[in-house]
């Protein structure tokens, strides 16, 4: 386990990666806004679960696992990058309707889906953890238990601010016109769109 200092600076690291956002924020942000805050939980909930394999693939050796299975993380890729486009094209298709509405549309299962397709749509978060995480373990010690312990407070930080996000977007979405719900998922939509882009035309 790495020393107090060391400690205090990896959970620091954690923070200034994880309050950037990225594609998963992105869809967080999106579904808060237009399904409410617990949308957007679901999507964190996928997410996390997510990370949780990611981290037991970095705990059982990431450097073989990755060298076999290249293929399926560009499928992943692909797959992924596809998804997100299709996310953006169906928010800038959208009227804003749900803006106003007495009721939001009930947040389904299909949320946790999208989280985890996400976060694994892009293998590079699973090779940044492999140069990240194994900085701050203690040679002395256990590899694997330091791995793990050390994902678990990297989760519990991405937690702590993607829920910040859906609530904070979820909160707007409630006051927003339906002019500017439309605005806002067209703002959102060409994000999705650029990163799927991004993530498709991006090198193996």
């Amino acid at each position: 386990m790495p020393d107090h200092a060391g400690l205090i600076s990896y959970i620091a690291a954690c923070f200034a990666i994880v309050i950037v956002p990225g594609p998963s924020v992105t869809v967080i942000i999106a579904n808060s806004m237009r399904h409410g805050v617990r949308a957007g939980l679901l999507n964190v909930l996928g997410t996390q679960i997510g990370l949780v394999l990611m981290i037991a693939v970095l705990t059982v050796g990431l450097a073989a696992i990755v060298g076999a299975m290249g293929s399926v993380f560009e499928i992943l890729r692909l797959v992924g990058a596809a998804y997100l486009i299709w996310l953006g094209v169906r928010m800038w298709c959208s009227d804003g309707s749900l803006a106003g509405s007495e009721h939001m549309s009930p947040a389904r299962r299909s949320f946790v889906l999208q989280g985890f397709i996400v976060i694994w749509s892009n293998p590079k978060a699973l090779l940044f953890f492999g140069a990240f995480i194994p900085q701050f373990i203690d040679p002395s010690g256990s590899a694997a238990w330091q791995t793990m312990l050390l994902g678990t407070i990297f989760m519990a930080i991405a937690t702590i601010c993607d829920s910040a996000y859906a609530f904070a977007a979820g909160g707007a979405g409630a006051r927003l016109t339906q002019a500017r719900v439309r605005l806002a998922e067209r703002i959102s939509g060409t994000f999705l769109i650029g990163g799927g882009l991004w993530l498709a035309l991006s090198r193996r």
